[in-house]
């Protein structure tokens, strides 16, 4: 109610009770008739049979999808973020890595490194924390665990993966992935990581722009790389968008917003937060996709070791001579060392509090790093409304929550569409409810339906 309103009704209240004070009690009048208001948007395709969305951005053990580099940051705080802090407490994750932030690869290369630099220093026998069961972790506490070191591992949610999220069901034809999953054609490392868990990659290729009027013509990347490549030379860091107008193109023009979007989908970060002088990977012309369950490859990095699910640390305490961690149970444990691996999105909301607090310089780039959204949500159908074969949809149309889309249809046979969303707008999909949801992704892909002009 706004002080408006309050200030309205007490008017009315007291001037009733004045009324009904000097004369008759009024006849009723009839409501008056209200102003219409538009109707929400509805899609007139068919309802999908089954649904699954992510909500990494309300998930307090998350908080976000991936770290980007804002405009004005410097990828130095990576590097600052990765130093050892008095040889006790050590961080990981796709975050701490200058090369591949954001991405499955730069977490496996953050696990390694620090495994490699704990290696160096820890005698052996000794008791190493891992903090946060995803590939970070699970990459960490195993090398770590060949090294003879004696590590136990805890996670805040009931399962390992972290943002590898993977749900088996018999109603789809290959195990939903909610979290990280897509690969670009340069991905071979991480192509052969998943070839080593028995999957069969799913390749999709083929693109498809299109807008309520229909299809159009399909944007490249050259404008975005171009204006990136100009913005090398500024004197100052501009934010993406920024680069894009001072090189001459609009990032509103509805083909480049498509483009963009899908930027942001993959990334996290807005065109008006991203570094045009540290952006993201420009998006590739074509993906592969495992088509298993990617949990059983973390599974195979934790085998052996002890994990403890449903135990997120809330303090770490450190000093020269050790670590000692209070979950949030209250229990008390204590280890010579610790691997803290949470999201940095955890960190940024104080997630974990350190006592000590950490140096100025791991706040400083705590702070300053960008932590994005990124939401994904699987939907599938009896049979296909659409009429391309394309497994990559950009939805040319600002009103749209949801507009990159991956069509399954051709690589398993089913009519599974997967709709990616970053940014605010991510945000503002993961606050919907599930339902509402599933209106705005199917509202999304309205320029997929069936046009009733013969022509």
């Amino acid at each position: 109610m706004t002080r408006r309103t309050l200030l309205i009704g007490a008017g009315v209240g007291a001037m009733s009770v004045l009324l009904a004070s000097c004369t008759p009690e009024p006849q009723p009048t009839p409501t008056p008739t209200r102003t219409p208001t538009s109707a929400p948007p509805t899609f007139d395709g068919p309802e999908p049979t089954h649904t699954m969305r992510s909500t990494w951005s309300t998930d307090p053990f998350f908080r976000g999808g991936a770290s980007y580099t804002p405009v004005g940051a410097q990828p130095s705080l990576r590097a600052a973020l990765s130093e050892p802090i008095e040889g006790r407490v050590f961080l990981a994750g796709e975050a701490t890595d200058s090369d591949a932030p954001g991405t499955m690869r730069g977490a496996i290369r953050s696990g390694e490194r620090v495994a490699n630099d704990l290696r160096t220093r820890a005698a052996a026998g000794e008791r190493i924390a891992v903090v946060g069961a995803g590939l970070a972790g699970a990459v960490a506490a195993g090398r770590l665990a060949e090294a003879g070191a004696k590590v136990t591992v805890f996670e805040a949610r009931e399962r390992i993966g972290g943002r590898i999220d993977s749900r088996v069901d018999e109603a789809w034809p290959i195990p939903v992935q909610l979290g990280g999953w897509m690969l670009g054609v340069d991905d071979t490392d991480l192509r052969a990581r998943w070839e080593g868990v028995d999957t069969r990659l799913l390749e999709l290729t083929g693109a498809e722009w299109r807008s309520p009027d229909g299809p159009v013509d399909a944007v490249g990347v050259e404008p975005l790389a171009s204006a990136l490549e100009a913005a090398q030379a500024q004197p100052k860091d501009l934010s993406v968008a920024e680069a894009l107008i001072e090189n001459g193109a609009d990032p509103e023009e509805p083909g480049l917003a498509a483009l963009l979007a899908t930027v942001t989908a993959a990334s996290g970060g807005d065109p008006d937060a991203l570094s045009s002088w540290f952006p993201p990977a420009l998006p590739p012309e074509s993906y592969a996709a495992p088509s298993a369950d990617l949990a059983a490859f973390v599974e195979s990095l934790l085998e052996g070791l002890k994990v403890s699910l449903s135990s997120p640390v809330a303090l770490v305490a450190y000093d020269d001579t050790g670590v000692s961690l209070r979950l949030g149970t209250g229990e008390s444990l204590s280890f010579d060392r610790v691997v803290i691996t949470v999201p940095l999105g955890v960190l940024q909301h104080g997630g974990v509090e350190f006592s000590p607090a950490l140096p100025f310089a791991h706040r400083d780039a705590i702070a300053d790093l960008g932590f994005g959204a990124i939401e994904t949500i699987w939907l599938r159908f009896d049979e296909t409304f659409w009429d391309t074969e394309a497994a990559l949809w950009h939805v040319v149309d600002g009103d749209s929550v949801i507009r990159t889309w991956f069509n399954l249809q051709p690589s398993t046979g089913e009519p599974v569409l997967v709709g990616l969303v970053g940014g605010e707008a991510a945000e503002e999909f993961a606050g919907l409810g599930d339902q509402e949801a599933v209106v705005a992704a199917l509202v999304s892909l309205t320029p997929f339906m069936p046009s009733d002009d013969p022509s």
